[in-house]
């Protein structure tokens, strides 16, 4: 562990000193896991490298602004890409604003048909969701982001935020049902 440490704050230092090769090592590094992230968000593999893209950019370019006192480079890069997704949909599709709310409720499937759907296609299901939808399940889901979060992140309300959350999961049971 301390020589990953030592690496990674050297190809911080190298990042900040705008080295190409430190530049491809954080990228190298982070790809996998944030790659994974950005699928959740778009609809398609050239969406997802797209918003990965443009987020390791703003990486590169606010590097002198991360500070490890405040927490890793993991969870500092995470929230760059999480943002940059949110962005992403933003910029494609509205947030349906919604007036009424109807109450959240679980999607009320029995456990074993969860036993009968693997991860990708559980992403698949969820990448079937309308954009705005998809990226407020993903940020509740996913991130833990309370409504609040994702109302002041996404420019919604806290209702909107809930009764999109309640649509996807709605929809997502919908889905899931087909296949019991």
């Amino acid at each position: 562990m301390i020589n990953e440490e030592i690496h990674i704050e050297e190809i911080i230092r190298g990042c900040k000193s705008e080295n190409r090769k430190a530049q491809e090592q954080l990228y190298r590094s982070f790809y996998r896991v944030m790659m994974s992230l950005c699928v959740r968000y778009t609809k398609n593999e050239t969406d997802a490298l797209e918003v990965l893209n443009s987020g390791f950019f703003k990486v590169y370019k606010n590097i002198n602004r991360f500070n490890p006192e405040r927490g890793s480079i993991y969870t500092w890069i995470r929230t760059i890409i999480v943002n940059n997704c949110l962005d992403f949909v933003k910029s494609r599709h509205r947030f349906q604003t919604v007036d009424t709310l109807e109450s959240a409720t679980d999607l009320g499937l029995q456990p074993e048909v969860f036993s009968r759907i693997n991860t990708n296609e559980l992403l698949e299901y969820i990448r079937k969701l309308p954009p705005a939808t998809q990226a407020v399940f993903n940020l509740f889901v996913f991130e833990g982001y309370s409504h609040k979060a994702i109302a002041d992140a996404a420019g919604i309300s806290e209702g909107t935020s809930k009764w999109h959350l309640n649509e996807a999961r709605k929809k997502l049971k919908q889905m899931i049902t087909t296949i019991e």
